[in-house]
Parts: C-alpha cells; sequence; structure tokens
C-alpha cells in the first residue's frame, strides 16, 4: 500500500486509536511500584506517542503532499538524476516526454473538451547539458487546440512548488490550470503554457536551485534545459520578454534567484512566500563546497547591495502577519532594490506559510505576470 494510501491512513488511525484504548484499560494494571509495572508505563506511552505521532504525519502529508510514495519518502528507489536520452528534435533538442494526463477542474473547465478547458499533460522533462531530469504537469490553453491559433506562439510560465513539495500540488491544491483558465474566459490574462515543476530534480537533495561543485546543476537545468526542451516540444515564444517563473515558498527563492541570475531568460518573476537566502539544513548539504563566494551570492540580499541590479520585474506576495519575518525581509528587499529592476509587492494583513495563502495570492498573481509577458511579432528583435 502506497504511502498516500487512504488504507494505510485509515489503519494507523485505527491502530492509534487501539493503542489509545489499551494504554487507558491497562492503566490500573500497571500502577504497581515494581520495574515490571515501570517497564509496562513506559512501553504503553510510547507506543501511543509513536501511533498517535504516525497517524498525525500521515494526515499532514495527505492533506499538503510533502511525499508522494514510500521511495520518496525514504530517498530510496530508482528516479535518480541520472537518466538516458533519447527523444529529440529536429535540431537535435531533447523533447517534453508525455506520461499521463490530468483533467482540468475549475473555471469552467468543459471535461476533456480541450478547445475549451485546455488539457493537462503529465510530463517528464530531461535536461540535454546537465542530465537531470523531473516530473511534472504541462497545461496547455484552450487556445492551444483552437484553428485560428495553430500558427501562434505562446508565452511561457514555468511554476515551481516549495520543498519537499510535489507538482502535482499544482494542480490538485494550489489548481493552476483551473485558476489560468477562469482568469482567460474574464480577460484578465492571455493564453498561456503553463510548465509545473517542483523545484529540485536530484531528490532527495534539497538544491536551492544551485549549481552544486561536483554535484548536481540545478541552476542550469532551470535556465538551459527546461526552456529547451519546452520550446522544442510545444510551439511557445523563445524570446525571454515570453517567459516567467513563479512559486511558492522555495520555488518563490528559485523564481528570484533564476530571474536576477538569468534575466535574458526569465526576465519576469513572481515569488509567493519566498525567502530571500538558501536554506541550509541537513536536506541541503553543503551547496557551495565551502565557498563563501558561493554563499554570498546564493543570498539575493548580498546579491541587490553588491552586484548590479538587472533590469527584470518582480512581484513579491505574502502576508503582513502570521509568516515569521516574512514582512520585515520583504520590505527590506525593497527598500535595497532601483532601477532598472522593477519591484512591486502584494500583501495580504494575516496568513501563514500555506496553500490557502497562495490560494489567494494566485489570482492577482498571474495577472500581474499575463500583463508583462510578451509574444513579439515574427522578426522583431528583443
Amino acid at each position: 500500500m502506497g504511502l498516500t494510501s487512504h488504507k494505510v491512513l485509515a489503519l494507523t488511525v485505527l491502530i492509534a486509536v487501539a493503542a489509545m484504548v489499551g494504554t487507558v484499560w491497562l492503566w490500573p494494571r500497571l500502577s504497581k511500584r515494581n520495574w515490571k509495572a515501570v517497564l509496562g508505563r513506559i512501553g504503553a506511552l510510547l507506543v501511543t506517542q509513536l501511533a498517535v505521532l504516525a497517524a498525525l504525519g500521515l494526515v499532514a502529508n495527505n492533506y499538503f503532499a510533502f511525499y508522494s510514495s514510500w521511495d520518496d519518502l525514504l530517498g530510496t528507489g530508482d528516479s535518480g538524476p541520472v537518466v538516458i536520452h533519447n527523444k529529440v528534435d529536429a535540431s537535435g533538442r531533447l523533447r517534453v516526454e508525455t506520461i499521463g494526463h490530468a483533467e482540468v477542474q475549475g473555471g469552467g473547465a468543459l471535461g476533456r473538451d480541450r478547445d475549451k478547458s485546455g488539457e493537462i499533460r503529465e510530463v517528464r522533462i530531461d535536461g540535454a547539458t546537465t542530465r537531470l531530469s523531473t516530473e511534472g504537469y504541462v497545461y496547455l490553453p484552450p487556445q492551444y487546440f483552437q484553428p485560428e491559433y495553430e500558427q501562434k506562439q505562446f508565452p511561457a510560465l514555468v511554476v515551481s512548488t516549495g520543498f519537499p513539495g510535489i507538482a502535482k500540488n499544482l494542480v490538485t491544491r494550489l489548481n493552476y490550470p483551473g485558476a489560468a483558465l477562469k482568469l482567460l474566459q474574464e480577460g484578465r490574462m492571455q493564453p498561456t503554457v503553463l510548465v509545473l515543476v517542483r523545484p529540485s530534480p536530484a531528490l532527495p537533495q534539497d538544491t536551492e536551485c544551485e549549481d552544486v561543485p561536483g554535484g548536481p546543476q540545478t541552476d542550469a537545468y532551470f535556465a538551459k534545459d527546461v526552456p529547451s526542451a519546452i520550446q522544442a516540444t510545444y510551439r511557445v515564444s523563445a524570446d525571454p520578454r515570453a517567459w516567467a517563473f513563479m512559486g511558492n515558498s522555495t520555488g518563490g527563492y528559485c523564481a528570484l534567484k533564476l530571474a536576477m541570475r538569468h534575466p535574458d531568460v526569465y526576465p519576469t518573476a513572481v515569488s509567493l512566500s519566498g525567502y530571500y537566502q538558501a536554506a541550509d539544513d541537513p536536506s541541503t548539504g553543503d551547496l557551495y563546497n565551502g565557498s563563501e563566494q558561493r554563499r554570498n551570492e546564493a543570498d539575493l540580499m548580498w546579491r541587490l547591495k553588491n552586484l548590479p541590479q538587472p533590469a527584470i520585474s518582480v512581484l513579491l506576495a505574502g502576508t503582513r502577519e502570521g509568516d515569521g519575518n516574512y514582512r520585515r525581509e520583504t520590505e527590506a528587499f525593497v527598500a535595497a532594490a532601483h532601477s532598472p529592476m522593477k519591484v512591486s509587492y502584494s500583501m495580504l494583513e494575516a496568513g501563514g506559510h500555506n496553500f490557502e495563502t497562495w490560494s489567494k495570492l494566485l489570482p492577482s498573481s498571474l495577472e500581474w505576470i499575463s500583463q508583462r509577458l510578451t509574444v513579439p511579432a515574427v522578426g522583431q528583435s528583443a
């Protein structure tokens, strides 16, 4: 049975309830003052607490979708970053492989009628230069399938989850396709191809979208491999003005960092509750091989103060209260930014670091980003 199976959850909850009932039932017998009774009380408490914690952990995982399988949780299995690439287009670029489909939900979606609702494809994106790979989703808007648009190129928005979230969160919990479809129907968003992924193609390591010395080159994967594969597979513009990156939490940090490092690839970015300095914990390991310079360059405030600011537009969206130091750090970032960099920000009065907050911020953020995406006419230079 899988980690997210309802049977596993139900069985764990039953065990927890049985452990609590058993502890209450046996407690009078364990009240004696001898070593056997003491060990019995300790054992009963430990079993009960472990069972309850396991049940709560499964409930939280099923709700937030942190881990999708036992292999994902334990870091086992054969889904490592090194893959064999053999699917290319006429120019030799790797193509995105479709491995499944999902139905569009919300926004007046009409089942599988893709020229009215669009289409969600479950995909695997292999990296030609980094040999990294990740699975995610691509949403193609309804216009992509309509005859009058068959010669048109579309803008592209790459969207990343937080860590260790899965790309499915972006379809089921935040519902980017449904939100984009609704905005499109209301005339608040142009038809846009959405590429929905998670921030590390080198699980179980959290690479923080960094090129790790001697390790996964995640920065290059998102800055080179992903745009190349998407352009080779779908009718999207290769002009940087038609590309943007967006994400929540770790994905928001990645969006800002990739835009600041590669303004010629992602000149527009949105960060939902993103932080400004790379995480440093057991899941990341040493991302910089001891280099203080690399560590500084991954600190977005350090970049603002010590490097030339790029000509990009970014939106910082979050809450004033309820998300730690987000407000203070965001205000410091906004104060440090200057031309040619353009910074907008959007703040809810209160809200946590969670899907409910990001769902509220999503429509206005997608509208903001769509206003800045431009597909140049054929022959028009950037």
